[in-house]
């Protein structure tokens, strides 16, 4: 793949020329035939995929390949209905646009840049990628550093499959092609990253007026009520605190414990985490890591497994898992998006405090609760972010038919799914008038106003004696009877 910044105006001109004119059920069929090359190349992605966080080939399999191809399976079963176009004839119609029949289409952007992200960068960058395509677009991926094994090989499957050249170009990972692809004029980026990264992007974006779609990070909330399955929340903990060595934008980051069974639920964390390894923190994320636990220390949080180690992750960058108890909604380990094995526990006594302690995050991204069916149905009405999980951890998102995004700092705009696949398009609406009735068009006299009111009053006078009398007034009108 080329890993020079394309000439965007050519690229733009054969998408539309080529990629467009093409159904809409061809483009998802193609596209979504790469789950196949995925498939029965697993070994292959499985080997491109590792790296020093990533030494499971499990996760590999579980939290990319198999939710991937998911995901293409959808594209191709749905993508076609999703993006048709929908007609509007006379039912709903406003009468005074009779004769009017409209529709909506779905039209691609054009050029969509895609910024990947390093932890799931196959799953990530790869809907993204393949919903774009999909959708009639061109594609200018950017892979986060590390990442861009993996990209080129899933960019060369797409080949094999009969995707035409030039339509998606994977570039270098350097900050330099990424500020030259937005400043040469892209029509949509689509970023997966911190919420330090989202500041930077949209702020260049603006420039232009681009639009985005931002999946920034999250600190996400698990809230245990004394109604829970605690043994089974502390197993979903230790899952989302080991899987991908700790680096999930969903991973557990806050636990909010009822304060009646919270010294239970930290025993039990202990006896899930007690043989927990040490990982290798990603070198983006281990500053701050260490920043952040030192503070927590100082303020009087306390460890509830290993002693805390601030310079030895700094100095060999590997770490244990990670549970501060005694933390305050206010710290900053409490509203940072950490990507390691680190979790802080706030404790409440009612549900409305769990949730106040939720909301008070400046990311909203997800959150997860272990509660009886009732508590959990009027948390989940109560939280806002962008995802709720009841009874689980992470792994309903990766249903393919479900959008995922955020608020707040978590950014905005969603992907996946069936709205996912809609924001890479952006609506055209084509209105066609049939027959001679043209009201509008007729010179202004003295029939126009009581005509008008006596439209209104038809269409949306409370009772029927008011329809009648609006009725009456067209028809008095039109009779020269005046108003």
């Amino acid at each position: 793949m080329s890993n020079q910044v394309p000439e965007l105006p050519p690229l733009r001109e054969f998408a539309s020329a080529a990629w467009q004119s093409r159904p809409v059920g061809q483009r998802c069929k193609l596209i979504a035939a790469v789950r196949h090359v995925l498939a029965d190349a697993a070994s292959d992605f499985i080997a491109t995929s590792g790296n020093a966080q990533r030494t499971s080939p499990v996760d590999t399999v579980a939290a990319e390949l198999i939710p991937l191809c998911d995901a293409l399976q959808f594209l191709a079963k749905q993508g076609p209905g999703i993006l048709r176009t929908r007609n509007y004839g006379p039912s709903g119609r406003p009468i005074w646009l009779w004769g009017v029949r409209s529709q909506v289409q779905r039209s691609p952007w054009g050029v969509v840049f895609v910024l990947g992200a390093w932890n799931y960068p196959l799953l990530l960058g790869g809907v993204q990628v393949a919903q774009a395509l999909a959708a009639g677009n061109a594609v200018l991926w950017k892979p986060a550093p590390g990442s861009e094994p993996v990209c080129d090989q899933f960019a060369a499957a797409l080949q094999t499959v009969g995707l035409p050249t030039g339509l998606l170009t994977v570039l270098d990972s350097s900050v330099a092609t990424a500020t030259a692809a937005l400043d040469a004029g892209v029509d949509l980026v689509v970023l997966t990253g911190s919420a330090r990264t989202g500041r930077v992007v949209l702020e260049r974006a603006a420039q232009r007026l681009t639009p985005a779609v931002l999946e920034l990070s999250g600190s996400d909330a698990v809230i245990v009520s004394a109604s829970a399955d605690l043994k089974r929340a502390a197993q979903a903990v230790r899952f989302g605190l080991t899987i991908n060595s700790g680096a999930s934008c969903i991973g557990p980051r806050r636990l909010i414990l009822q304060d009646t069974i919270a010294d239970i639920f930290v025993r039990l964390l202990r006896e899930e985490l007690c043989d927990s390894p040490e990982v290798e923190i990603h070198p983006a994320a281990r500053v701050d890591a260490a920043s952040l636990l030192g503070d927590a220390i100082a303020r009087g949080g306390v460890s509830c497994l290993a002693p805390v180690d601030p310079a030895g992750l700094i100095n060999t960058g590997r770490m244990r898992p990670v549970i501060i108890d005694h933390v305050c909604p206010d710290w900053p380990i409490a509203n940072s998006d950490l990507f390691a094995p680190v979790a802080t526990i706030q404790r409440f006594a009612g549900l409305n405090q769990a949730a106040d302690i939720c909301n008070a995050c400046r990311y909203a991204l997800a959150a997860s609760i272990f509660a009886a069916p009732g508590e959990a149905r009027q948390l989940a009405s109560c939280l806002q972010v962008g995802n709720v999980t009841v009874g689980d951890l992470i792994v309903p998102t990766a249903d393919p038919r479900l959008p995922f995004g955020g608020r707040r700092s978590s950014g905005y705009g969603v992907t996946r799914g069936r709205e996912g696949l809609l924001q890479m398009t952006t609506p055209k609406v084509v209105a066609v008038r049939r027959g001679r009735f043209a009201p509008h068009l007729r010179a202004v006299d003295s029939r126009t106003l009581p005509t008008l009111l006596g439209a209104l009053q038809i269409s949306h006078a409370k009772r029927f004696g008011g329809r009648l009398r609006g009725l009456w007034r067209i028809i008095r009108t039109s009779m020269g009877s005046g108003s």
